[in-house]
């Protein structure tokens, strides 16, 4: 579907893009029912549409914080000393600009840090105390989803700030657990 964004740009919409084509007894399997296939299916949105914001400007939020994260994709991409340090200076400096817009497009606070971790919390809540993953006792989709937001902050003042301040540490570290134990490495 053709849509026209909040800035008035058209985009080209998938409506279906979160339901998996399964037929009935498939999607019994996996899901054991259609409530659990639609709360997924919301989580995974919600992944795409609120809590992938949240990274750059929590992650460029200050000209230190954003050194630092290209100080580290410098260093995890292997660039030669005059790339790395046209790229360090001028990418930071180029990122930290662009979240102060992305923190404005998306109607963030002025600490960008409570905005990701009442994102965090309301992750956690929806999960809640009764199971391990949204998933039930193993991670679905949205938990793999929710998961790859958060795994691009790792190694960044932003990522130890979220797995301090909220409740969501023991959660993402019984996905990262399942994760290894399914890998075919392990």
């Amino acid at each position: 579907m053709k849509a026209v964004n909040e800035q008035g740009k058209e985009v080209t919409e998938f409506g279906n893009k979160y339901w998996l084509m399964l037929n009935e007894k498939e999607a019994q399997q996996v899901y054991g029912g259609k409530e659990a296939r639609t709360e997924e299916m919301k989580w995974r949105q919600w992944a795409d549409d609120w809590l992938v914001h949240l990274i750059s400007p929590n992650v460029y939020r200050t000209p230190t914080e954003a050194l630092a994260s290209f100080d580290y994709i410098v260093r995890e991409g292997k660039f030669g000393a005059v790339e790395g340090a046209v790229a360090k200076y001028m990418g930071a400096a180029a990122m930290y600009l662009i979240s102060k817009r992305l923190k404005s497009r998306h109607r963030l606070q002025d600490n960008v840090r409570e905005d990701l971790y009442e994102a965090a919390d309301k992750w956690v809540a929806a999960v809640g105390k009764d199971r391990p993953f949204m998933g039930g006792q193993k991670p679905n989709l949205a938990d793999l989803a929710v998961y790859g937001v958060l795994r691009v902050m790792e190694g960044l003042d932003a990522f130890d700030d979220l797995m301090q301040h909220t409740h969501i540490q023991p959660w993402y570290l019984r996905v990262e657990r399942a994760i290894t134990e399914a890998s075919p490495a392990h």
